[in-house]
């Protein structure tokens, strides 16, 4: 749902203020010549025996990126919980440990991923057939994402996004706050993988370092948690993923068989 907030006016305006660097941060850094950082297929080169740093770097560029893409979709939990500790001399830094504890399930989601990344990069090299076949990777990304939209657990963790302040009153008790804090916090971002986490892995499939595919899906992600009609979107966004993973894979396929014949 969408709120209306009054009291909450400069929270929301510092988050959004937040989001807005990140976003400029993102493209900063696009820019420069360390973009090649944005993008998984610089994993394909790296070591981590030789230099573990590069690893964080991956992983330090895809938190600024949840920053930028899914904190906006989490700001009516975040606004609704400062309305509900607004008399309490410590809201901001209950605030805060909310916020912190939700970018910390992205940021080690982020390191799984680019884990995973990096051993697939390897696999990839040891397969002669796949290494020349990366549109398959692709292809079957988007599928998967697409697939995913119609699983009940996505459904599931999408209602539970979808219901900022019964999600609160469910685990806030008011007490040890600090920690109830940060745990509500972990436990948003593990309902928010649950709804995201196939179309956060577009961003390996599209490219990281894409400012326009990140807006279009932080876009659709924002639609489809806090929208009244954002759930009807689930099953047409799922429809084509598939569809152009599909027709993906198949064009790829066709113009290496074309390739091969004229050869």
């Amino acid at each position: 749902m969408w709120i209306r907030v009054n009291s909450q006016r400069p929270l929301v305006v510092v988050l959004i203020g937040l989001c807005m660097v990140a976003w400029l941060a993102l493209w900063l850094w696009g820019a420069s010549p360390y973009g090649r950082f944005l993008t998984h297929e610089q994993l394909g080169e790296v070591h981590l025996g030789d230099n573990p740093l590069h690893i964080a770097v991956f992983v330090a560029g895809w938190t600024l990126m949840t920053v930028a893409m899914m904190l906006p979709t989490s700001l009516p939990l975040v606004v609704l919980f400062y309305g509900v500790i607004a008399r309490r001399n410590d809201r901001l830094r209950l605030t805060v440990l909310l916020v912190a504890g939700y970018l910390g399930m992205w940021a080690l989601f982020g390191v799984l991923v680019h884990l995973g990344d990096w051993v697939l990069h390897g696999v990839v090299e040891q397969i002669a057939w796949l290494e020349g076949s990366h549109w398959l990777i692709g292809s079957a990304t988007l599928v998967i994402a697409g697939i995913y939209q119609f699983t009940p657990l996505k459904y599931k963790c999408l209602d539970k996004c979808r219901s900022p302040m019964s999600f609160i009153l469910s685990h806030w008790r008011g007490r040890q706050e600090q920690a109830q804090a940060l745990l509500l916090g972990v436990h948003h971002g593990l309902f928010c993988l649950g709804c995201c986490w196939a179309l956060m892995l577009l961003m390996f499939a599209v490219g990281a370092g894409s400012i326009t595919w990140m807006l279009v899906l932080g876009a659709v992600m924002a639609i489809e948690k806090n929208a009244p009609w954002g759930r009807r979107l689930s099953a047409p966004l799922g429809l084509f993923l598939i569809g152009l993973g599909v027709m993906l894979g198949l064009g790829s396929a066709l113009g290496v068989l074309g390739g091969h014949l004229h050869s």
